[in-house]
């Protein structure tokens, strides 16, 4: 028996876009002899539908895209995720399923039983858990149908859940399992995905066929990486990441051979390309074409230009420098050379007239009180506004520059340099941005070498550097890391050998900076806990502070 992973990147609501999607890959499994195409969990929707999944009429346009699917199902069994009816009254009214289509009907449908409600998933807000367990049985083969997270639960090892349901399945002594998934891309969770599957074979001892989205859907990226694996733990074949691809697998030889074909994955190289597909599916999804920024000459608008110029081609990406009587001659030459070495448009505004128009019509207001914040947030206000106008004139996205750490302690401008429609590097902390420039420097100079090495700066005031206002870099990442990331409390912090004053200063930063990043633009999710959907925080709490 041949079987065939499709893992395509899917449009959420697109459903004559989807359906041409498997339409041709299954026209090209049968031509190269599949006897099965596999697309993955939700696939004729894409994922996440989220409250889409509340409308009749988007149903309805889900269930014929499954009777398309049905007629096309005739030299080829499809196996592909879709949402289906709760025919009882009982429970939510509908299922997060895989079907099993063969001879132009629905053979078989299995629902998805541990329904994830973590980070990013809220399932069981739509969907009912499967409560009854079994196979499927075609061209003589009997399959174990699972859809994503029920492989995630090995042994009923998992304290999330109290079934597992392939060990019900197993009792019927499938020939292999296939899982259809919807699995986000996060740095540390390839690795976690190849350690579940090789359990889930040893344990069973049958081989198993693993197809997952590729493509962002606003925020969340998926990475493909479709896995098999054999009935010994071995990885047979491990798909590209950030690439669409069919490929078809022999039953036999998987069962037979030994090899194991597993990509060597490099973090900030993972990241850099999961970027470039998250700009690129934003754009092209929503109908856009070009990109517009404000280049400072700083690292992390420098890091945010070359990634626009990668997705979206250097002709859609302008670049504004909009300097102040407080920004250095180097950082405007900084971002002028970027521009040039990456040949986009560029465009100089100073601001300084229109910060003085400013300080003129408040200076009744302000006679005699000493420079500070307020003037330091009207200059990025006004490049906000600027930038805003130039999009709203040429209609080209505003792209948020603000990183991970700046958005965790407050170190932004709200209607000004937090500005945008979509936040790229907004889950990466500034020693991440770091790396990914010295990437992106790795065989030529693209990044000027002075945005990397000079000490970073707001440059609005004189002589400015971030480390007046917060610790070094190095320092913070680390503190920021174990609250968001790892969640542990002060006193585990300072066990670690941070300052305790320190620690309690950082993590009160945080919170009481929860309504920024309430208005923030949505950030691509790299890591295991980004800001936005992920990590739902309440504004007025009080917990540490």
């Amino acid at each position: 028996m041949k079987i065939a992973l499709a893992q395509l990147n899917f449009h959420v609501g697109n459903f004559e876009g989807n359906f041409s999607k498997m339409k041709s890959a299954i026209a090209d499994a049968i031509k190269q002899g599949a006897d099965i195409i596999c697309f993955p969990e939700l696939a004729v929707t894409a994922y996440p539908p989220r409250d889409f999944l509340e409308f009749s009429d988007f149903i309805e346009l889900s269930n014929q895209t499954i009777k398309r699917l049905t007629e096309l199902a005739d030299d080829i069994a499809i196996v592909v995720g879709a949402p289906s009816i709760n025919p009882v009254i009982e429970g939510k009214d509908l299922y997060n399923s895989a079907y099993f289509l063969a001879e132009k009907k629905v053979l078989h449908i299995t629902h998805k039983a541990l329904l994830p409600t973590y980070d990013i998933f809220d399932e069981y807000r739509y969907f009912e858990p499967a409560t009854s367990f079994g196979t499927v049985t075609y061209k003589g083969k009997k399959i174990a149908l699972s859809v994503c997270e029920d492989i995630w639960n090995v042994g009923n090892e998992n304290p999330l859940y109290t079934i597992c349901p392939l060990d019900e399945s197993i009792k019927e002594s499938p020939d292999f399992i296939i899982n259809i998934s919807a699995s986000p891309f996060s740095f540390s969770h390839a690795d976690d995905r190849l350690d579940t599957i090789r359990k889930n074979t040893l344990r069973y001892k049958v081989p198993l066929f693993y197809v997952n989205h590729v493509g962002a859907q606003t925020e969340i990226i998926f990475a493909g990486g479709s896995v098999v694996a054999n009935q010994y733990g071995d990885i047979y074949d491990e798909m590209p990441f950030f690439k669409e691809q069919l490929k078809v697998y022999d039953l036999d030889e998987v069962s037979s051979s030994r090899q194991n074909q597993i990509r060597k994955k490099e973090k900030i190289e993972m990241i850099y390309q999961a970027l470039v597909l998250g700009l690129k599916d934003y754009f092209g999804k929503l109908g856009f074409k070009k990109a517009i920024l404000g280049l400072s000459g700083g690292i992390d608008s420098a890091v945010v230009a070359v990634l626009a110029a990668d997705a979206l081609g250097a002709d859609n990406v302008r670049c504004i420098l909009l300097p102040s009587q407080y920004s250095s001659d180097h950082s405007v030459n900084d971002a002028r050379i970027l521009a040039k070495n990456l040949g986009a448009q560029y465009d100089i505004v100073p601001i300084e007239s229109i910060y003085g128009a400013f300080m003129e019509e408040l200076d009744i207001h302000f006679r005699g009180l000493p420079f500070g914040l307020a003037e330091e947030n009207l200059q990025a206000r006004i490049r906000g506004t600027l930038l805003m106008a130039f999009s709203n004139k040429f209609g080209n996205i505003l792209l948020n520059t603000s990183n991970k750490s700046e958005a965790a302690v407050g170190y932004g401008t709200l209607y000004g340099d937090m500005n945008g429609g979509l936040s790229v590097i907004g889950d990466l902390y500034k020693t991440e941005v770091f790396e990914l420039a010295n990437y992106i420097n790795r065989n030529k100079e693209i990044i000027p070498t002075n945005t990397i090495t000079k000490p970073p700066s707001a440059e609005l005031r004189p002589d400015q550097k971030d480390s007046d206002s917060l610790p070094d870099y190095d320092i913070l990442d680390r503190i920021l890391f174990e609250y968001i990331e790892a969640q542990k409390s002060p006193k585990e912090i300072e066990e670690m050998g941070f300052d305790a004053k320190l620690v309690a200063r950082i993590l009160r930063m945080v919170n009481i900076n929860e309504f920024k990043r309430y208005q923030m633009p949505p950030v691509l999710r790299v890591s295991d806990k980004a800001f936005g959907i992920g990590r739902r925080m309440p504004i007025v709490g009080k917990y540490l502070s």
